[in-house]
């Protein structure tokens, strides 16, 4: 499984970007950060990939889960999050038609 891989330096823009683009293309959305400024641009990063999305009729929400990972022959816990698209259709209410006469 690959990993879109965030750290405290990314643009949440553009990661969001990268989000959007891949769940409109159909590809399976993973993201693994390292670190409380990595996590944090990862959630700010999926909150504006949902703004971008859900004018189109797709939404997306995401489960959080923990790894340990080696980097550079260290041993770091990861946090990965899995973003899950679930399609809007039909059930964005329609106006209803005015009550005249009462």
């Amino acid at each position: 499984m690959e990993f879109l891989k965030v750290s405290s330096k990314s643009s949440p823009a553009s990661v969001a970007g990268a989000i959007a683009g891949m769940v409109k293309d159909g590809v399976d959305v993973n993201i693994q950060s390292v670190g409380a400024g990595a996590v944090n641009q990862a959630i700010k990063a999926i909150a504006i990939a949902r703004g971008f999305l859900i004018p189109t009729g797709i939404d997306i929400s995401c489960a959080p889960t923990f790894s340990d990972i080696t980097i550079s022959g260290e041993s770091r816990t990861a946090i990965r999050i899995a973003i899950y698209v679930h399609s809007l259709g039909s059930q964005v209410p329609q106006s209803l038609p005015s009550n005249q006469g009462e």
